[in-house]
């Protein structure tokens, strides 16, 4: 099973993006779904952050800007991303923690022009 995230692009400073990040087949009790960026020269970060259950996380530089779903009948996650800032400029990664086995997607580019 592998995950496939989309969504990325270029957009000016103040947009929206929706990345989305769905699995190739069918993945049993998944427990957490992450997204993570890395900007160049950066290491990677922890973004947001949801559980099986609904409950959500967001790094602080983030919140009240980003928010993190799920759709668990197609085991996938989502971010939506408003107020984009040119900080927000990353490779963005999303990631499954399932029992038994961890996923992780090949990224999608973000980039934010001032």
């Amino acid at each position: 099973v592998q995950l496939q995230a989309s969504g990325g692009g270029l957009v000016q400073a103040g947009g929206s993006l929706r990345l989305t990040c769905a699995a190739s087949g069918t993945i049993p009790s998944i427990r957490i779904m992450y997204w993570y960026r890395q900007a160049p020269g950066k290491q990677r970060e922890l973004v947001a952050a949801i559980t099986s259950g609904g409950r959500t996380n967001y790094v602080d530089s983030v919140k009240g800007r980003f928010t993190i779903s799920r759709d668990n009948a197609v085991n996938t996650v989502y971010l939506q991303m408003n107020s984009l800032q040119p900080e927000d400029t990353a490779v963005y990664y999303c990631a499954y923690i399932a029992e038994g086995d961890d996923y992780w997607g090949q990224g999608t580019q973000v980039t934010v022009s001032s």
